[in-house]
Formats: structure tokens, sequence, C-alpha cells
């Protein structure tokens, strides 16, 4: 009886296997602040789609990989993943979740502007492990800091700092393809994304879709018919695709002009929605620490590795905006509903990264999974319920039809890279990372 007593005593003052210990070491709560406070970062210093996904993904592996030490379902990264490195261990006794949490956002920290902003979040989800014992709680602290400084040297050869010193993107002068479009003519964004490493694919055009449709400003040409069911679905939107369209607009950066006057107003990114959809489902199926972060780890891999292959074709095909298109062969005064991204068109972006998450988390909670995405609340639209992950990514690729920034073709083509880029990622990363039971 005495030696019972011990035991129970141990596993209280050392919780450093799940199922035992306080419940609130193992509570997802934290980690679930942890994404949002990121993401609000992410927002405020507006991070482009792709640099975004970096971002999510480095931060998400540095917690993954400590939570997975002690897990009987889910396995290391380290040999799955592109170059990377097995992670060190403990040395001492540690709070997982702790360590996860601090890696996190310690990680995030380095990839951010604002890194006080995240300093005073982490301050502040930290108290929720104020009755851990002191040496407990520096031991996991000291633990988070070493995975994330072991990340970090990996981190630094993905190519990211090498595409900061190439030359400016100069747009090709040539009919059909892209040029800068109003209200702010704003430069390229990430044309040298091709050359980041990728995590689970080949390279950059492993999954490389087929030719755009040739471009033609003949009236009766398929290029035509495609800019013109564009320009007269815009003109006839019901409010429902008005919704749609606005729902999923994800634009981090929109630039508002009332006469002289520029100013931004600041968006979730396509990516970052995805995320705040990963953590919504996993609140709502009250799954655990290990479900939680594994959902937040795959989605954010896939979101990484389906923007890399979509901006290479983006900057390959160099596809023309139907705004641009529109106004010149067609309507000049004609507008879009929503503001047009500043990159080529061709895939569609939104198309790719959406089908593509979808994919992971029908893999992790089945597509059957009836959610309601509160994503956009923060920017002052209602919540938006789905039926499925499907519905879901169906419904943000067809809302860049309706706002005017996509011809069908590169939504539809766009859809068929991301299914294939998520198959992928689960035969080639999840199918060997999750262990069946």
């Amino acid at each position: 009886m005495r030696f019972f007593l011990i035991i129970v005593i141990l596993t209280f003052l050392h919780p450093t296997i799940y199922g035992r210990g306080p419940d609130y070491l193992v509570d997802p709560a934290p980690l679930h602040r942890c994404e949002k406070a990121l993401t609000d970062i992410i927002v405020h210093d507006i991070f482009s789609p792709p640099v975004a996904s970096r971002i999510y993904v480095y931060a998400n592996i540095a917690a993954y990989e400590i939570l997975v030490q002690q897990s009987t379902q889910y396995r290391s990264l380290s040999s799955l993943l592109h170059e990377m490195p097995s992670m060190p261990k403990p040395g001492k006794e540690i709070v997982p979740s702790l360590a996860a949490v601090y890696a996190f956002m310690t990680t995030g920290k380095r990839l951010i502007f604002s890194e006080q902003l995240l300093e005073d979040s982490l301050k502040q989800i930290l108290l929720f492990y104020n009755k851990v014992p002191q040496k407990l709680y520096a031991a996991s602290l000291e633990y988070g800091q070493a995975i994330s400084d072991s990340l970090f040297k990996w981190i630094g050869k993905d190519q990211y700092k090498e595409t900061r010193k190439l030359r400016r993107y100069r747009y090709l002068k040539q009919e059909g393809k892209w040029i800068p479009t109003p209200p702010g003519y704003i430069d390229a964004v990430e044309p040298y994304w091709n050359k980041i490493r990728t995590l689970v694919m080949d390279s950059c055009n492993q999954f490389k879709p087929q030719q755009p449709t040739i471009f033609s400003k003949e009236p009766g040409s398929l290029f035509y018919k495609e800019a013109y069911e564009v320009y007269t679905i815009v003109k006839e939107l019901t409010p429902e695709q008005t919704a749609t369209a606005n729902f999923w607009d994800c634009n981090p950066f929109y630039l508002n002009t009332e006469g002289h006057l520029n100013f931004a107003t600041k968006k979730i990114s396509p990516g970052g929605h995805w995320m705040s959809i990963a953590g919504a489902v996993s609140r709502q199926q009250h799954a655990d620490l290990q479900k939680t972060i594994a959902a937040y780890t795959f989605t954010s891999i896939v979101l990484f590795d389906a923007f890399i292959g979509c901006w290479y074709e983006k900057y390959r095909s160099n596809v023309i905006r139907p705004e641009t298109y529109i106004n010149i062969y067609i309507d000049e005064s004609w507008r879009p509903l929503l503001q047009t991204p500043p990159f080529p068109e061709y895939t569609s972006g939104h198309s790719v990264i959406s089908t593509a998450a979808a994919k992971v988390l029908a893999r992790i909670y089945s597509d059957q999974q009836p959610f309601d995405d509160n994503t956009e609340v923060d920017f002052g639209l209602p919540v938006r319920h789905f039926t499925s992950f499907t519905q879901a990514c169906n419904e943000a690729a067809i809302s860049r039809l309706y706002g005017g920034i996509h011809y069908r073709a590169a939504i539809e083509t766009g859809q068929k890279q991301g299914e294939e880029i998520g198959n992928y990622i689960i035969q080639q990363l999840m199918d060997k990372a999750i262990v069946q039971h």
C-alpha cells in the first residue's frame, strides 16, 4: 500500500506520460491559443500567403516533435520530411505540453516581425502552467528552446534567405501575360517561391498541371469565352454568391482608396483560414492534444507544399488576370467583386491549397464531418456551416469565380492539382506517420 502511494505521488509530480497527472497538462487549450496568437501576428505583419504557410509549418513541427515522443499513435517526422534531422531527446523530466507550447512560440517568434507581441502572448499562455513545479517548468522551457534551436539549423537551409536576395521581378510585357492590377499595382508576390525546399513533394513541379487555355483576344475563342463568363457572373451575382466570395476572400492586404488616401485592411490568408478550420474542428470534436497537434501540423505541411507547387505554375504560365483582360477587350469600366491579388492567375491558389487541406483533414477526421467555420467572425462576417471538408473546399474554389479574380479553368485545374498534392502527402507522409490501430 505504501509503495502504491509513492507511485501515485511521483506520477502527479512528474507528469511526463500522457493520461497521468493533472488533466490540465494534456489540455489542448494552450496550443489553440498559440495558433490564434501566431495567426494574429501573421495578419498584423501582413505576410503573403506563401510566407504565412512557412511560419505555420515550422512552428507546428516544433510542437509536434515534442508531443510525438510519448505517443503510440503518431511518429516523428524527422525521417519523413526532406533533410529534417532527428531531434534531441530531453535530458531531464519535462512537461511535454509546456515544452511544446514554448517550442511553438519560440520558433514562430523567429519567423515574424512583431516579436514582442508574440512574446506578450506567450507570457499569458504560460500562466496556464503556473502550478507546475519550478524544476519541471524550467526543464520544459529549456527543452522547448533546444527543439527550436535544432529545427532552425534545418529551417535555415530551405532557401528562404537566398530568395530574399534575388533581383526584383520584371513582368513580361507581352499579350496574355500577367501585369500588376489596380488599385495599387502592387509588385509580384514571391515570384521565386519555386526555389523553396519542399517538405514532402519531390520538387516544385512534381504536380505540374495541364497547360492553361491558349490566350486569344478574339471573340468566340475559348479564352475569350472564359473571360466573358467571369464578366457576366460578376455582373449578375446573387446575394449568396456575394457572401461566398467575401467569406473566402482571405486577402492579407486589401488596399482601400479614398481620393488620394490609401490604407490597408488586414485579413487572414487562405492558408490561415484552413489552419483555423483545423483548429475549429479539433475543438468541436473535443480532440485530445495529440490529435489536435496532428491536425494542425499535417494541415500546415500540405499547405506549405501546395503553395510551392501552385506558385511554380503561376510564374511559369504567367496568365493574365480577368480584370486586365476584361478591361482591355470587353469592358474598360468593369471591376471584380474582390481585389485582384498581385500575382499571375493560373492556377487558382485558393483552389489548390483548399482542396489539398481538405484531403488531409478528411484523413484525420473523415470527410463526413460537419463543422462550423468561425474564421471570419474577427473580420465582420458570420459563422458558416459546412457538411464536409469537401463542401468547404469546393466553395472556396468557386468563390474565386464569383469574386471575379479567376477563370473557371484555373479553378478546376487548381482543384485537381490540390487533390493530387493532398493525396501524395497522405500516402508519403501521413500513412507512415500515423500508426493504425
